[in-house]
């Protein structure tokens, strides 16, 4: 198992110093669920609520997130992201939106962190938009799907 690299020899939190490694072409995807009753769900998908259209709303506070992470995550750096998006698949059975986002950067360090915090924050933007039509939705299911670049290289969810 890996050391654990934000905590000193003498226990004391700290930020990773990434001043000695190497810039590398860096991408993370993650994914993450919100679930809902029916009604909600054909609410949304008919874009009949009343906040506005909310999957649009919640791309944008996704891709802000992704660029803010450093300041909700305390040891993350602050990053110069090249890519963010955030995109919305409906599954009209399981009344469920899957919410994938993925970041790019060319940099030190990875932008896993980056890329789930956009999915949370789109799922929780969905669910504070249509919190007055279905105090029961339910956010899960939030990790990350695969991560390329640095030193530890290519990971893939496989299950």
């Amino acid at each position: 198992m890996p050391e654990f690299t934000h905590i000193d020899d003498e226990g004391r939190v700290r930020m990773v110093d990434v001043t000695q490694k190497e810039e590398t072409h860096r991408v993370a995807k993650a994914r993450g669920v919100i679930s809902m009753n029916r009604e909600t769900f054909e609410t949304i998908q008919n874009q009949k609520v009343k906040k506005g259209n909310v999957l649009e709303t919640a791309r944008i506070a996704g891709i802000m997130a992704a660029k803010k992470t450093w300041e909700l995550i305390p040891m993350c750096h602050p990053l110069n992201i090249t890519h963010a998006q955030v995109d919305f698949f409906p599954d009209n059975e399981a009344c469920a939106i899957r919410i994938e986002s993925e970041v790019r950067l060319v940099g030190q360090t990875g932008v896993e962190m980056e890329a789930l915090t956009a999915v949370s924050v789109a799922a929780l933007t969905i669910y504070d938009m249509c919190k007055s039509y279905d105090k029961s939705m339910t956010v899960s299911d939030i990790f990350l799907l695969e991560k390329s670049g640095g030193k530890s290289g290519k990971f893939t969810r496989t299950s």
